[in-house]
């Protein structure tokens, strides 16, 4: 398990030489927040790190409800029987394994790999502007038709979820990477990840922490190209067949 601390925020990464899967620490003053639940094997890492910062975990917020970012909640919610659950509204389906779509949302399948047997129900369901401790919640629908970003507002950190990807170069939700294809794959609506990529790129954070790949800081310049990018692909047919070759970092 490779560590990251920035701050406030500690990142917690399995296999990050293959496919990271990342989840988040964020410390308040007398707790700590987890954002997602990364995968199975990743369950008593978390609860190591907690322990070797000195603070609870009070709340896990996940960020949408596919399996590698919701896997180990079982098993931390059994080891934390008190810990509050987040998620949106919207995903909360996806997470008791609904993959129906709503009147008015675009008319493209859910992927992804939605979970079939998580027993923890959310004890909280989000909505766009929420505050979670020193968390704002920012509805950022794409990759699933809730996904959800978290903007620190002390540092302005923003961890994205999967709504960018980091691993193989920063690209926006369902732009093709050939380093790293998998978070294309798992996109429900491109279009509607271009929109939310453009609402957190306004939010001007200071650091970008995603689901798949490495923290970048001041990632201003890298996210507009990202956009930039996804708007030219966008422009056309778009999909997997039209690679985007985007910045390496």
């Amino acid at each position: 398990m490779r560590i990251v601390r920035e701050t406030h925020l500690t990142q917690l990464t399995v296999f990050p030489g293959w496919f990271p899967v990342n989840v988040y620490l964020v410390e308040e003053e007398q707790e700590l927040t987890l954002i997602d639940a990364g995968i199975p094997v990743m369950a008593k890492a978390i609860l190591q790190a907690a322990q070797s910062i000195g603070k609870p975990i009070t709340r896990i917020l996940l960020t949408h409800a596919h399996d590698d970012h919701v896997g180990a909640l079982d098993k931390l919610k059994a080891e934390l029987p008190d810990v509050r659950v987040y998620i949106s509204r919207r995903d909360s389906r996806l997470l008791a394994g609904d993959r129906t779509l709503e009147p008015g949302e675009p008319d493209t399948p859910v992927r992804g790999g939605v979970p079939k047997k998580v027993r923890t129900r959310p004890d909280v369901l989000l909505n766009d502007g929420d505050n979670v401790g020193s968390l704002l919640a920012v509805s950022a629908p794409g990759h699933t038709p809730g996904s959800m970003a978290f903007f620190d507002r002390r540092h302005h950190y923003l961890i994205a979820g999967d709504a960018l990807q980091t691993r193989g170069g920063v690209a926006v939700s369902g732009q093709w990477v050939p380093w790293f294809p998998f978070p294309a794959m798992a996109t429900w609506d491109k279009r509607t990840a271009l929109e939310s990529a453009r609402k957190l790129e306004a939010l001007n954070p200071s650091l970008l922490a995603v689901g798949h790949g490495n923290i970048v800081k001041q990632p201003e310049e890298v996210m507009n190209r990202a956009i930039r990018e996804a708007e030219i692909r966008l422009g056309g047919k778009g999909g997997p067949s039209e690679h985007v070759t985007p910045n390496r970092s």
